[in-house]
């Protein structure tokens, strides 16, 4: 880390500023933030750094360690990362094929134009030297390898090929005047979309179809084909798992329905089902009826307590009435034979009055009037009293 010393002559630490390694701590390889072309080796930033078609700093984050990460926990669970970086690399390669079909178009606008024949021949001297292009890159790449041997048997094709290309160079200058062959034939490279020449040399072969350039391209699209066929077999994989889930799902459902079919056609169990029911639906009746019994009771024992009261009570009363009916009717009686006798007395007085002395009835006419009052004050009393008794 660089330092620096201030006046008085101390050191200090320059300030850090924030690194990947703090980016990386804050996020994980699944992020989305995470570039997933960058985890897989693929993302063309990389790849094509550095050359003609330099795309620059890719917009995701790009980080040797989180791809170590992602390769670690890859081994024990699928991510299916190869789906975003097939989807990556698809919009990259279809970009670079609509611009080599502009570059295709221009190019047949500029140049003469030629008969299908010629076309034909010329497009074989092109073959050719695509062909020794990349046996000359071959070459340059065993050799720095170390591999010789392989290397001079590269070289032998080499020459092969050279012979092939001069001899269709004399096809191609026959069957079309001298100054139209003199013309430079341009070529779109079908993998970079870069132009080739139909007279250039070996060494410009070569260099173009070793270059970093192309090699980046045709490892984007080997890349790009092995995605497809990855996420093809990842998705039929899944795919079948899926239909063998709902295979195990709809056997047991079936297996569900045969047992529920062979237990409706036991008759023990169906016949011990229709006893429980049975059983249950007897025991409730018998609680509704031992309830509705209950308050039956309790209903005519509350009645019989009214009636009994109501009863004793009418029946204390009649008895009242009763009391009092013959209290009065003895009152009654008593009151007539008073006064039965009383007549019956007076009688007899005056009978015996006649037949006495005038000094005895003096004294009969005094005990008589003293008897009346006596009687008349017990009449007042007897009233008196049965009175009282009605109140």
């Amino acid at each position: 880390m660089p330092a620096y010393f201030n006046l008085q002559g101390s050191v200090r630490k320059a300030p850090q500023s924030p690194s990947r390694d703090t980016t990386r701590q804050r996020i994980k390889f699944s992020d989305d933030r995470v570039c997933k072309s960058h985890l897989l080796n693929c993302c063309p930033h990389d790849v094509l750094s550095g050359t003609r078609m330099d795309l620059g700093e890719c917009l995701k984050v790009h980080d040797l360690a989180l791809r170590a990460d992602y390769e670690i926990a890859s081994k024990e669970q699928d991510f299916f990362f190869e789906l975003d970086a097939m989807d990556h690399l698809q919009s990259f390669i279809a970009d670079c094929d609509r611009r080599t079909e502009v570059a295709k178009k221009r190019l047949a606008e500029t140049q003469e134009e030629i008969s299908a024949e010629v076309a034909a021949k010329a497009e074989r001297v092109h073959e050719l030297n695509e062909e020794i292009g990349k046996l000359l890159a071959k070459v340059e790449q065993l050799g720095a390898e170390g591999n010789v041997e392989e290397s001079q048997k590269v070289m032998d094709e080499v020459e092969k090929a050279r012979a092939k290309k001069r001899e269709a160079e004399e096809v191609y200058r026959n069957s079309m005047p001298a100054s139209s062959f003199q013309q430079q034939k341009l070529r779109v490279c079908e993998v970079c979309s870069a132009y080739l020449g139909l007279h250039d040399n070996d060494r410009r072969l070569a260099d173009h179809f070793g270059g970093k350039l192309h090699l980046g391209f045709i490892e984007i699209r080997e890349k790009l084909e092995e995605l497809k066929r990855v996420v093809a077999e990842k998705q039929e994989k899944r795919n079948q798992e899926r239909l063998k889930r709902r295979e195990e799902r709809e056997r047991e459902e079936r297996e569900k329905l045969r047992r529920s079919r062979s237990h409706s056609k036991n008759p023990k169990r169906s016949r011990s089902r229709e006893h429980r029911r049975h059983r249950s639906r007897s025991m409730s009746r018998e609680r509704k009826r031992r309830t509705r019994s209950k308050s039956r009771e309790k209903r005519h024992r509350h009645r019989s307590r009214s009636s009994s009261r109501s009863r004793s009570r009418s029946h204390q009363r009649s008895r009242h009435s009763s009391r009092d009916r013959s209290r009065e009717r003895s009152k009654r009686r008593s009151s007539k034979e008073r006064f039965r006798d009383q007549d019956l007395a007076s009688r007899d007085r005056d009978r015996s009055s006649r037949d006495r002395s005038p000094r005895d009835r003096d004294r009969k006419d005094k005990k008589r009037s003293y008897e009346s009052a006596n009687g008349r004050s017990e009449d007042r009393r007897s009233s008196e009293e049965r009175e009282a008794g009605e109140i």
